[in-house]
């Protein structure tokens, strides 16, 4: 995995005093006067984005929207708020706002990985071991695709970049731009949806603190 012409620049050039790695906000800043530094943060996330970019539009997509999410966060770095010492909400919201632009093809993903899966394999042939295997790597069962991709855009965004994110609430709000609070609303919302739809499991729940409901 390589760095886009943008950030690409000397692997060492972010290294900090005594071998300590300087904190994101850090290097933001150094990179307004010195742009090579800024492929630190490529270093650091590129393959944290592209999984959750892969999971969510499938690999061959997220070649490119993982490039463009960095070639983004560099074009508006000086618009960064070195109050926040960690720039992965960051890139996970301008990676969430590229996959918004791909809101059909999601849908389409997500359904056809639900239909594959559930598919009887033909006489001699496989496809249950293939699309098993497939669906397996990239982390979506045949149930929770389906679900998945009648959720309302708002709700998927926030259960999937809490669950394949691994993001926090603040982190999550953070990155999609609202309130804490319509994140644990649009969470237990859409958590609530998936169960329904599920029997009663929910696959996505990484976390057994108590969901509030708040404002939509």
């Amino acid at each position: 995995m390589t760095a886009p012409p943008e950030v690409e620049a000397r692997r060492t050039a972010g290294s900090g005093v005594g071998g300590h790695e300087p904190p994101d906000a850090s290097v933001v800043e150094r990179s307004w006067t010195e742009p090579e530094l800024f492929s630190v943060l490529f270093d650091r996330y590129a393959a944290d984005i592209h999984r959750y970019v892969a999971r969510r539009l499938g690999t061959e997509a997220a070649d490119d929207l993982m490039a463009e999410t960095f070639v983004t966060a560099f074009q508006q770095r000086r618009r960064y708020d070195l109050s926040r010492p960690h720039a992965r909400p960051w890139l996970y919201g301008i990676a969430t706002n590229l996959v918004g632009g791909h809101r059909r093809a999601e849908a389409r993903r997500l359904r056809a990985l639900s239909r594959a899966a559930s598919a009887a394999p033909g006489d001699g042939e496989p496809l249950e071991d293939r699309v098993a295997a497939r669906v397996s790597a990239e982390g979506v069962r045949s149930e929770l695709a389906g679900a998945l991709a009648a959720l309302p855009a708002r709700y998927r965004d926030v259960l999937l970049v809490v669950a394949w994110g691994d993001l926090d609430y603040a982190e999550a709000a953070d990155a999609l731009g609202i309130p804490v609070g319509t994140v644990r609303s649009r969470l237990h919302r859409g958590r609530k949806k998936l169960r329904e739809a599920l029997g009663g499991s929910d696959p996505t729940r990484l976390h057994d603190d108590l969901e509030e409901p708040g404002h939509e």
